[in-house]
């Protein structure tokens, strides 16, 4: 029998007929609240609500004077700034699709995706990103957010009210908002049509389930790109409900982000989680306090597995043992650990990429629930999540309002509701794509007892060994990759005797691993290797014998059948221009097992 869990709607504002609805409706609510935290130099501006409408719709109108129609494409190539914003609803006002660009792809994917969308304007970030769309073709007009924004909305000046409205107007629910391309793992990239009804059913869903968390006294600092749904479903869902927004696109520098807006809510990917956790343990053991530190996550951990048990059994107390190991690590480490963020985040969420339980329970006994979720472009964002009053770490929640999840014979998660895109700008894609009005996700999964997701893989990444053995290779590359000197392990073993795994070393951890050690030699080799997509060999032994622990940790956790007997570290160059990288810096496991044929083959031809 097939498993089967779903969420009724919540709510469903039928006068609500498209994202600007959303935006009309908060103006109309709190003109003069903020809305947007816009940096000015070193200082962050308030941009109310009647700003930045007004700012929309003199782009609007622009647009239109320039003679765009309603539902022509327009691209938008650019980092997580405010503008983006600005642009987003500035089309929408004015009846136009847009189509998102990634800020690093390379000129042939700009390229693929300006033919296939069919766009001829586009808006970019800089002259640089100019530069990659005029390469990628001659024949668009392309404004640049640094230079022509300005100009292009006073161009519209000419442009009536009636006629800006007559155009917002003309969006419907289904009609199409935006075209989203898939990044693509293990494909192409796909247009995903998703239409005003999509997000506008959605942000009511969420805005009701997740009231305690998106609401007109919380702010936020979106710092995932804007051409990833999940960014722009939570930018229209801060819009609507009131949250304050801050952009930030450089990860190098987020912390000052944090710092100077001092979020309650911040979306984060797991690798964010741990590099903030690695980095805390860093100057534990610099200030040699490495075993407090480790017993400090330890608590933090048994603190969360009582949070959790007291969700069943509410006004349960903690040992006073636990309870005073908590107090001691709170003045030590949990309260710094929050400071990273900002000192004010409530809570976490975390997407786009597995997370592992137990550092979801380190950080929220430290403080810092994580509510983690799934969804893909193609739901729009969150298709499943856990909720602030029932977080359980190690499955991504039950439906989402408005929508249903059932789990196929074969393992294969498949979903329905209000998120889920009508299909992709290719139809001839759709038949494969859904069965029986259900979308079919491509990931591995279960429900629980209470209906709760859990995904155990990707059904195309299902290695067959010579044996006839099925492995799914995500539990044990989770494992390894959870360790800060791996940013990614890739498990391989199609067809061959034996599993193998490539181990993508993180640079800047590997060479301070290597100075605690006194390892100058490799210190300098990392210092000084130029490595392509397929990646350079790190041939220290002392390097080698330290990743053998971690890939024996990893080897206990999973069945005899699905352990690693080899394995090779290396140091690759993870730019997505290579096409080894999704920009969401997931693998392309094939482009990369292309790339890095040379140390595959090297692991079985020892034998």
């Amino acid at each position: 029998m097939t498993a089967q869990a779903a969420t009724p709607v919540a709510v469903d504002d039928l006068t609500l007929r498209s994202v600007t609805d959303l935006l009309l409706r908060r103006l109309a609510e709190a003109p003069d609240a903020d809305a947007f935290d816009r940096p000015q130099g070193d200082d962050l501006e308030r941009v109310t609500t009647r700003q930045f409408v007004d700012e929309a719709r003199a782009l609007a109108a622009g647009l239109i004077a320039v003679g765009i129609q309603p539902g022509d494409r327009v691209g938008v190539m650019a980092p997580t700034r405010y503008e983006w914003a600005v642009v987003d609803f500035a089309c929408w006002f004015a009846g136009i699709v847009v189509v998102p660009i990634y800020e690093t792809s390379s000129v042939e994917q700009t390229a693929a995706i300006v033919a296939d969308a069919g766009v001829r304007h586009v808006v970019a970030g800089s002259a640089r990103h100019a530069e990659v769309l005029r390469s990628a073709d001659p024949s668009l007009t392309i404004w640049t957010m640094d230079d022509d924004l300005g100009a292009l909305a006073a161009g519209g000046a000419s442009v009536t009210t009636d006629e800006l409205e007559r155009r917002r107007a003309l969006a419907g629910r289904d009609d199409l908002a935006t075209l989203v391309y898939t990044s693509g793992t293990t494909a192409g990239a796909k247009g995903v049509r998703i239409t005003h009804g999509n997000l506008v059913g959605l942000v009511q869903q969420i805005a009701h389930a997740y009231a305690d968390v998106v609401h007109d006294r919380a702010n936020t600092v979106i710092v995932l790109p804007l051409a990833h749904i999940l960014a722009r479903a939570l930018q229209v869902a801060a819009v609507a409900s009131g949250m304050r927004v801050l952009h930030h696109s450089d990860p190098s520098t987020v912390a000052s982000a944090f710092s100077k807006a001092r979020p309650t809510f911040v979306v984060v990917a797991p690798r964010l989680l741990q590099k903030i956790a690695d980095a805390v343990g860093r100057r534990a053991l610099d200030a040699r306090l490495g075993g407090a530190f480790a017993a400090a996550r330890r608590t933090a951990v048994d603190w969360a597995q009582h949070l959790e048990a007291s969700q069943d059994e509410p006004g349960r107390r903690p040992p006073l043992g636990l309870r005073v190991r908590h107090a001691l690590f709170e003045r030590l480490f949990y309260a710094r650990i929050r400071g990273v963020l900002g000192g004010r985040v409530q809570y976490l969420l975390s997407g786009a990429a597995p997370l592992d339980a137990d550092l979801a329970r380190f950080f929220w006994g430290a403080g810092l629930p994580v509510i983690e979720g799934y969804g893909l472009t193609e739901t729009t964002a969150p298709v499943t999540g856990n909720l602030p009053s029932d977080i359980r770490p190690g499955t991504v929640g039950r439906p989402v309002p408005g929508a249903e999840v059932r789990i196929a014979d074969d393992g294969e998660v498949q979903v329905r509701g209000l998120g889920v895109a009508p299909g992709y700008r290719n139809k001839a894609l759709d038949a494969d794509a859904f069965v029986d009005g259900w979308f079919r996700t491509g990931d591995l999964g279960r429900l629980d007892a209470d209906g709760r997701l859990i995904l155990t893989g990707r059904a195309k990444n299902i290695l067959v060994t010579a044996g006839g053995k099925n492995v799914a290779p995500e539990p044990w590359e989770e494992a390894v990759s959870a360790h800060p000197l791996v940013a990614n392990a890739v498990m391989v073993g199609e067809g061959r005797p034996f599993l193998a795994a490539l181990l993508l070393l993180e640079r800047a951890e590997v060479s301070a691993w290597a100075a605690r050690h006194k390892l100058d030699a490799l210190a300098a080799q990392l210092e000084s290797m130029a490595a392509g997509p397929g990646g350079v060999r790190v041939p220290s032994p002392e390097l080698q014998a330290r990743l053998q622990r971690i890939v024996d940790r990893a080897n206990a956790r999973v069945s005899r059948a699905e352990q690693v007997k080899a394995f090779a570290a290396v140091v690759a160059d993870t730019d997505p221009v290579h096409g080894t990288f999704t920009p969401t810096m997931k693998v392309r496991r094939d482009a990369l097992l292309a790339a890095a044929r040379t140390h595959v083959e090297a692991l079985y031809s020892r034998t």
